[in-house]
């Protein structure tokens, strides 16, 4: 009896493995910036202000959030380093189930919603600060890049959006 018991297990296991197909495999494909890209992104972000006299710091994070590539520019603020890394990981985590496109969309959007809609509790790394935008790529969010040190968020995120216009082409 136990052989018959054993017997129809393993059909129903072979049975429900057949019917999910691959998902039953338990896996993932997720895209993101190869580190040469992640890399362009950031120097070019900073270099980008630099030639408006902007000292700042860039980051490239994917959508769970982890650093790719970091550049902190000549004579940056050390916060920046930080406040960088918030803004990427703002853009990647925030703004994917609503379709936005920036820290500075979600940022808005807040402004709009009634006050007890709004989080009241801090959450980890997370900004509402102008200078995180979505890195996009078929139609889909892969990561994000933060800047952070020019005199405004709008000036960090003008930085980042010439970056990425830069290496659009090489995102396929």
């Amino acid at each position: 009896m136990s052989r018959i018991s054993t017997g129809l297990q393993v059909l129903v296991l072979v049975a429900g493995a057949a019917a999910t197909g691959v998902e039953a495999q338990g896996l993932v494909t997720t895209h993101k910036l190869s580190a040469a890209l992640a890399n362009q992104l950031v120097g070019d972000s900073v270099a980008a202000c630099a030639q408006k006299g902007y000292q700042v710091v860039a980051v490239v994070v994917d959508l769970d959030g982890v650093r790719q590539a970091v550049l902190r520019g000549d004579g940056a603020p050390i916060h920046s380093m930080d406040n960088a890394y918030y803004k990427a990981y703002s853009a990647a985590s925030l703004t994917l189930s609503r379709k936005e496109e920036s820290t500075k969309a979600v940022a808005d959007r807040m402004a709009k919603a009634a006050p007890t809609t709004v989080p009241q509790t801090p959450l980890p790394n997370v900004t509402y600060a102008q200078g995180g935008v979505t890195i996009m790529a078929g139609g889909a969010a892969i990561g994000a890049v933060g800047v952070s040190g020019a005199p405004g968020g709008q000036f960090d995120e003008e930085c980042a959006r010439g970056a990425l216009a830069k290496i659009k082409d090489r995102m396929k």
